[in-house]
């Protein structure tokens, strides 16, 4: 006993805590994750726009 409390106690708030580290860390890179994959997607449509765009240029273009 450490101040009147069993050693157990002290031992579940320590886990208590160290899980919340873990959670946090978790969510961080669960966010990181999310980020990179949007960007990811966000370039597919960018690329995606400039190419119909430039599309119609050359079609414009053969036009006239």
């Amino acid at each position: 006993m450490i101040l009147g409390v069993p050693w157990w106690v002290f031992m579940m708030i320590l886990f208590i805590f160290v899980s919340g580290y873990m959670a946090f860390r978790a969510m961080r890179a669960e966010r990181r994750l999310e980020q990179q994959y949007i960007a990811q997607e966000g370039k597919v449509y960018m690329d995606r726009v400039e190419k119909e765009r430039q599309q119609k240029q050359a079609r414009r273009q053969q036009m006239s």
